[in-house]
């Protein structure tokens, strides 16, 4: 029992430990934003590869989730003759959660797990202390242009999915379910608020950020050559998708909870 306990335990103190170091490094990479030098083409190329490289496998994921949300709705409300919800369902869905979750977990593993290799590589062929003697911070120039470009990138991205993905419902409810178009927007806009899409927004945000600090921490740690590499980019894209997840419900319970 007691040796039960003790694991439980150390278990434990390691989860904050970890949880400690992962603050720090995130406290410590913004407070280098504070004074100059401020990187900006750097930041402004990861928002590139961020956002602008990630729009085909959001889109494409979005659209299909779209549409097969609509064919699930559809199967489930035409049992109570509630078939004109359909459209309410899909839009509330996909700008609530299933866009930014659907973009946050395509962009961990796509952007996070590249970023973890880049840096990882860098740390283990010592190009990162060869930074630090040229008087160049690490951080403010590796980590800081990452976190910012997923702060601000991921929300863009979210609203490209948050359309694409209304759209793959319309295309379902009007073209192989035969709803009237006009109808089936009009419906879309009635129950549509601006804090659904806000909120999805701020868990974009969030959720950008997360990932980006995800790939940055594991790959700025990595030990052990190519293995090393290969174990942060695991790490990085697995941490930054459960941390989605376990995000996800605590703003939607803070945003939503009556």
């Amino acid at each position: 029992m007691l040796k039960a306990l003790a694991s439980i335990g150390a278990a434990f103190l390691g989860f904050l430990a970890a949880t400690g170091h992962i603050v720090i490094f995130a406290v410590t990479a913004l407070a280098t934003g504070l004074s100059p030098p401020f990187h900006v083409r750097a930041t402004l190329r990861q928002m590139l590869d961020i956002g602008y490289f990630s729009l085909p496998v959001v889109g494409l994921t979005a659209i299909f989730t779209g549409m097969v949300l609509a064919l699930q709705s559809y199967t489930g409300f035409s049992r109570f003759a509630a078939e004109s919800a359909v459209a309410t369902v899909v839009v509330l869905s996909v700008t609530r959660e299933l866009g930014p979750v659907i973009a946050g977990l395509m962009v961990a593993g796509r952007v996070g797990a590249a970023m973890a290799a880049e840096i990882g590589t860098m740390r283990v062929t010592d190009q990162i202390d060869a930074l630090t003697t040229l008087s160049t911070d690490p951080l403010r120039y590796l980590v800081l242009p990452r976190l910012l470009a997923g702060l601000v990138t991921l929300p863009l991205l979210v609203v490209v999915a948050d359309i694409i993905g209304v759209f793959g419902g319309y295309l379902v409810g009007v073209y192989k379910f035969g709803f009237n178009p006009e109808a089936y927007l009009a419906r879309t806009e009635q129950y549509l608020e601006t804090s659904d899409v806000v909120s999805g927004l701020v868990k974009a945000a969030v959720f950008g950020f997360i990932v980006a600090l995800m790939g940055c921490y594991h790959g700025y740690h990595s030990r052990g050559g190519a293995q090393g590499v290969g174990q942060a980019t695991t790490y990085a894209v697995v941490s930054a998708s459960i941390l989605i997840l376990v995000f996800d419900y605590g703003i939607t319970q803070a945003l939503f909870a009556r």
